[in-house]
């Protein structure tokens, strides 16, 4: 295989997403050299790699030249069949004119308005992590005893679901976007059948029912009562609009904090000057949602014979839009590897673009400055007490583990 068959392997290994240096120094290298790379490796369907931000942008704003259907996500081919199989159908999954009114469904909680309405739950929330932090002592695992329950909380605030519940979604979530990482995915015996997207079903599913009797002002009965010509939506699209909400507004945002954090420390003056200047905080945090970049790619298919930088692409096949190197892009961004959080402009695809630019992108925006509004005042020392290490993903991911010792006020 050649250099550059060999960069391009790299997207279908979730091991190398847990291995920055190595990842980036392969998108680097397609970008450079292969910009729309073939790749053909055992376990997956071949699809074309696209590595450059212009690129990724111009299909993005294609949507009916290139679909999401069938195939929206990077999995292994058995996977894919077994999803087929089982019928999910998110947004992700969906194209117009059916996303554009599934979509409409939960559209209104997550406006400035709505947004405006949650930033006291936020704040509160904010600040209960960060008193949680203190109360560890001065040292903490801060993915998972910090990063991960918090937007956790708000997400599952946002949806009603009942508080006592909270630690059943915080393994179901991390089981789901996990299940290519040895350590998170989920041990499963033999003799036991049921996996963790049809647990969460099984879950969402007498949810639905408790809020079709009993209606009341949250997320998860507009969902459950929601109607689409008439009709209310078939179990499967209910219980997979509540997954991708609950996983989706969950590890994404946990990714990015943890991110940012890990990214504060490693650049001690980037931090003073935070600190120093917290207006910089709306530029901080699309600065950390880029070096982070916690959605790493999503697929697209094409439609019909078409072109990508000059490449043939034949209807039916397959693209992978890789966020992570479009984050990257030299054309784009200058000094694309230094985190600067005075970036200006910075116009990252981390959230996609287009009619599929992320539901929940005002409500990650906004958990990220709050949460780091509320820590940086009172922290007054911060350093690694151990190894980060990362999550293996093709899909969504980042921090697992982020090992640090702190003084806070």
């Amino acid at each position: 295989m050649s250099i550059v068959g060999q960069a391009a392997k790299v997207l279908a290994e979730p091991a190398a997403y847990a291995d920055e240096p190595r990842l980036h120094a392969a998108l680097t290298k397609l970008r450079a050299e292969a910009p729309v790379a073939r790749v053909d490796v055992p376990s997956y369907k071949p699809f074309w790699a696209v590595t450059k931000h212009a690129d990724i942008m111009a299909i993005e704003r294609a949507n009916e030249r290139f679909t999401n259907w069938p195939r929206p996500v990077l999995m292994p081919e058995e996977s894919d069949a077994m999803q087929a199989a089982a019928g999910v159908r998110t947004l992700i999954h969906m194209d117009d004119p059916q996303h554009r009114v599934v979509r409409a469904i939960a559209a209104d909680w997550f406006r400035p308005k709505s947004m405006r309405a949650m930033e006291i739950r936020i704040e509160e929330l904010a600040r209960r992590y960060v008193d949680r932090m203190r109360e560890h002592g001065g040292a903490c695992d801060f993915v998972q005893d910090i990063a991960v329950d918090f937007p956790l909380y708000v997400i599952m605030s946002l949806l009603g679901v009942p508080e006592s519940d909270f630690p059943k979604m915080r393994k179901l979530t991390q089981e789901l976007v996990g299940s290519d990482d040895d350590e998170l995915k989920r041990a499963t015996p033999a003799d036991e059948k049921i996996n963790s997207l049809l647990e969460m079903f099984e879950y969402f599913s007498a949810l639905t029912a408790a809020r079709r009797e009993n209606p009341t002002d949250d997320l998860a009965s507009t969902i459950a009562n929601a109607r689409v010509d008439g009709e209310p939506l078939s179990d499967i699209d209910t219980m997979s609009y509540y997954t991708l909400i609950a996983t989706a507004g969950h590890d994404t945002t946990s990714s990015s904090i943890s991110g940012g954090l890990h990214a504060l420390i490693e650049d001690p003056d980037q931090r003073e000057i935070l600190c120093a200047e917290l207006d910089l905080m709306p530029r901080a945090t699309e600065e950390i949602i880029r070096w982070v970049t916690p959605v790493k790619a999503f697929m697209r298919t094409a439609a019909e014979d078409t072109t990508v930088r000059g490449v043939p692409i034949a209807a039916g096949d397959s693209l992978l839009l890789s966020y992570v190197s479009g984050n990257r892009d030299e054309e784009v961004f200058d000094d694309p590897f230094r985190f600067d959080i005075a970036r200006d402009p910075n116009n990252h695809v981390a959230f996609g673009f287009g009619v599929h630019f992320c539901l929940g992108a005002g409500l990650a925006r906004l958990e990220i400055r709050k949460f780091f509004t509320e820590l940086l005042p009172r922290l007054t020392s911060i350093e690694l007490d151990g190894e980060p290490a990362s999550t293996a993903t093709t899909f969504v991911g980042g921090l697992k583990h982020l090992p640090i010792r702190y003084t806070l006020t």
